[in-house]
C-alpha cells in the first residue's frame, strides 16, 4: 500500500466577490446538489485499491455554501473511495455557519475549520469587502468550540489599504484572545483581474517597507504568543500545523477535484478549467496537464524553502547529488546577510529570508540546478 495522499475539493460559490479575490466562484448556489453529484463521480473514477487519503481539504469559495448535507455527503465518499481517515477541514466564512451546521459537521467526522476574518478592525472588514464583523468571528469561533472543534484557524490579511501597525496590532490582540490553534497571516498581492487592481487601491496600500515591517511585527508577536512559524504565512501552536498543507510544500501527492483545483499524482501535475458548467458536463474534460515531470530539485527545494525548517541537506543529497551540494554552497554566501542559516543539516530561510524569498531562493536553488555559477 502506498503513502496516504491529499484530497482537495474546490467549492466554487460565494455569496459575493471580494474585490481583492482571484480565486474562482460564481454566487448561483442553485447548482449545489448537481455539483456534489459531480464531485462525488469525479471521486468514484479516480478511486484505485492501492490509494489511500489521510487529509481532506475543503477550500473555495465559501464551502458552507454547498450545505450541510452536501458537505457530508463529500465526507462520505471520501470515506468509501480513498478509505479517507485524518485531518478533514473546512474553510469558512465567520457568517456562513450556524451552530447547528458546526455540530453536524463534527459529528459526522470534520474536526478543523478555517475562518476568513482577515481582520478585526470594521473599516478594514468594510474595505475587504468581507461581510461579517468582529462580533461575528467571536460567535463563529466559540460555537465552532461548543460543537467540538478542537482545531481552529483563522485568516489575517497584512498590507491591506489604510492598515496601520496599530491598526494590525489590534487584530493580532483579537487573533490570540480567541481560542484558535493556527493562524495564517498572508501579505495583500493585487491581481490584475479583480476589482481592487481596476480601482488602483494599492495606492492606498502601506508601501513595500512598511508591509515589511508588519510582517516581522506579526512573526515575532505570534512566537511571543505561542504560535510558532512553520511557513512563510503560516503559525500554529505545537503540533498544530496544517498537515493538508503541508503536502503541498513537501511535494507530497494529493488529487484535486471541481473547477479550478490541481493535483499532482504519479508523474503528473494536472489542473481542472475554471468552467463550472463544463465540469457538470464531463469534470474528465476540464482536467489538463500542468507538469509532466514533476519532482525536479528546482521544485522540491524551492517548495521546502517555503518551510521553517527548510531543505534537509542529507535527504536532498541522497535524492538529487551534486545539485544540492551546489545549491549548499550557494547558501553560505548569503548567511552573514541573515537572510538564511546554512548547517550540515539544513537551509533554512529566515523570517527576513522569507520577505525576499523569490529572488532568494531564485539565486540559490535554480542556478545550482543547472550550473554552478
Amino acid at each position: 500500500m502506498s503513502k496516504p495522499i491529499g484530497l482537495y475539493v474546490h467549492i466554487p460559490f460565494c455569496n459575493g466577490k471580494c474585490p481583492y479575490c482571484d480565486f474562482y466562484s460564481q454566487c448561483d448556489t442553485s447548482l449545489a446538489d448537481a455539483y456534489t453529484d459531480a464531485v462525488i463521480a469525479e471521486m468514484a473514477d479516480a478511486k484505485r485499491d492501492d490509494i489511500t487519503a489521510d487529509t481532506l481539504y475543503l477550500g473555495g469559495g465559501t464551502p458552507p455554501l454547498l450545505g450541510t448535507e452536501n458537505l457530508l455527503r463529500v465526507l462520505s465518499a471520501a470515506r468509501e473511495y480513498f478509505s479517507f481517515s485524518g485531518e478533514a477541514t473546512l474553510e469558512a466564512n465567520p457568517c456562513s455557519v450556524t451552530p447547528e451546521m458546526l455540530s453536524a459537521l463534527r459529528e459526522a467526522g470534520y474536526n478543523r475549520i478555517s475562518f476568513g476574518m482577515q481582520s478585526a478592525v470594521p473599516e478594514e472588514l468594510a474595505i475587504l469587502g468581507r461581510k461579517h464583523t468582529p462580533e461575528q468571528v467571536r460567535y463563529a469561533v466559540e460555537s465552532a468550540r461548543q460543537a467540538g472543534f478542537s482545531n481552529l484557524s483563522l485568516d489575517l490579511m497584512l498590507g491591506i489599504p489604510r492598515q496601520t501597525q496599530e491598526s494590525l496590532r489590534y487584530s493580532l490582540d483579537t487573533v490570540i484572545g480567541l481560542p484558535v490553534q493556527h493562524i495564517s497571516a498572508y501579505m495583500l498581492k493585487i491581481e490584475e483581474n479583480t476589482d481592487f487592481y481596476r480601482k488602483r487601491r494599492w495606492e492606498e496600500c502601506p508601501d513595500e517597507e512598511q508591509t515589511c515591517e508588519m510582517y516581522l511585527y506579526t512573526v515575532e508577536y505570534l512566537r511571543q504568543a505561542g504560535f510558532l512559524q512553520y511557513e512563510i504565512s503560516n503559525f500554529a501552536k505545537p503540533g498544530m500545523a496544517c498537515r493538508h498543507n503541508l503536502k503541498y510544500w513537501r511535494c507530497e501527492e494529493y488529487l484535486g477535484f471541481g473547477p479550478a483545483a490541481h493535483g499532482y499524482f504519479g508523474s503528473l501535475r494536472y489542473g481542472h478549467s475554471r468552467d463550472l458548467k463544463r465540469y457538470l458536463a464531463d469534470a474528465s474534460q476540464t482536467v489538463s496537464v500542468t507538469d509532466d515531470t514533476p519532482g525536479s530539485f528546482a521544485e522540491y527545494a524551492m517548495l521546502r524553502l517555503r518551510l521553517n525548517d527548510g531543505v534537509c541537506l542529507p535527504e536532498a543529497e541522497s535524492r538529487y547529488g551534486e545539485a544540492a551540494r551546489r545549491m549548499a554552497e550557494k547558501a553560505k554566501r548569503y548567511e552573514s546577510t541573515g537572510l538564511l542559516t546554512v548547517s550540515p543539516e539544513r537551509i533554512a530561510l529566515t523570517p527576513q529570508g522569507f520577505l525576499v524569498s523569490n529572488e532568494l531562493i531564485g539565486q540559490i536553488v535554480l542556478r545550482a540546478a543547472v550550473t554552478d555559477l
